[in-house]
């Protein structure tokens, strides 16, 4: 991203941007590649924001056909069918993004990303994946840490009200002013592997709910073979008895997991488009700051519940990686 400074026509469409975070900032983002795996609603917000601070480039993956719930979230697909008939969700979502800035290059990658080598990750910046399992979460993470250079990594799932993020920025150093004091600063991260696998009874008291109903989710989803998403309040005995177990393992007192947590989580399994909105905006207020340089990164996980409208950083790392 090095040695390219940004053109005339760059300059002028993102001027008001330059004036917030400068022309070093905006070079940055003007040649980063972004990958993003899974669309929904969710990621549909943040791919409008990335697109609109001038990326260089934006590759979506998704084979899914469009369905009634893609459309009643995802604002990229058009209520017309002959718009998206016969075009995957990726297809239909880059013929979208494509009109909001004509600067930005939008492609579409077909296959299981599962399934890509490490190679295939080293053309870019970042890499976004929802609607993913657990398992392709952790290879995915795992593929993305063996390149030479920093690709910046995040999940995004989002449950009805509720919403969670991940992110992992593996060695990240970054500058930031203190006064007129320009600070250096460096933040380890821990694996996504590694950030779940740290034991319940080793994380601070007041740790988030959300996490823990997310994870027993997560893992029974897991479990039964699952797609995310797919998991409703039919299957809420499953996962009660798969979340005392947990916490019987962990030592932790199942109120921590309350019963109403779980069923808003099994009950509302769509997404709800303010939540989209919000996380949506916080993701690509992440993956900026991380291309640019430019702000405090969240280690490493974030929550937001519309209930309380309360959004919660939470670090989740073992000894070794954490603040």
């Amino acid at each position: 991203m090095d040695g390219e400074e940004l053109t005339e026509q760059e300059t002028a469409l993102y001027d008001r941007q330059i004036r917030v975070w400068g022309a070093d900032a905006q070079r940055r983002l003007s040649k980063s590649h972004i990958l993003v795996c899974g669309m929904k609603g969710t990621v549909a917000e943040f791919c409008k924001n990335i697109v609109l601070a001038g990326v260089g480039s934006v590759t979506l993956v998704d084979d899914r056909i469009v369905t009634d719930e893609s459309l009643s979230v995802n604002f990229l697909i058009l209520p017309h069918e002959n718009h998206y008939n016969g075009k995957t969700l990726a297809e239909v979502c880059c013929d979208s993004l494509k009109e909001f800035n004509h600067m930005v290059h939008v492609a579409v990658e077909t296959g299981d990303i599962s399934t890509f080598g490490v190679e295939f990750f080293e053309k870019f910046d970042a890499v976004i994946i929802s609607c993913c399992s657990l398992g392709k979460k952790k290879l995915i993470n795992q593929k993305r840490r063996k390149l030479s250079k920093r690709v910046a990594f995040y999940t995004v799932e989002c449950r009805g009200s509720c919403g969670e993020m991940f992110v992992d920025l593996v060695d990240y150093k970054y500058s930031k002013k203190k006064l007129e004091e320009t600070i250096e600063c460096q933040i380890e991260y821990p694996s996504f592997e590694e950030a779940i696998s740290v034991p319940w009874r080793a994380l601070p008291r007041r740790v988030s709910k959300l996490y823990f109903a997310m994870r027993v989710i997560e893992q029974f989803e897991d479990v039964e073979g699952r797609n995310p998403g797919e998991t409703t309040i039919a299957d809420l005995p499953g996962v009660l008895k798969l979340r005392k177990e947990l916490c019987e393992t962990n030592s932790l007192d199942e109120s921590q997991i309350p019963d109403a947590l779980l069923e808003r989580l099994l009950t509302d399994t769509r997404e709800f488009p303010p939540v989209c909105a919000i996380i949506g905006g916080i993701l690509g207020q992440e993956v900026i700051k991380a291309i640019s340089g430019k702000g405090d990164p969240l280690k490493n996980f974030f929550f937001f519940d519309a209930m309380d409208g309360k959004g919660l950083i939470e670090d989740i790392s073992g000894p070794s990686t954490r603040s």
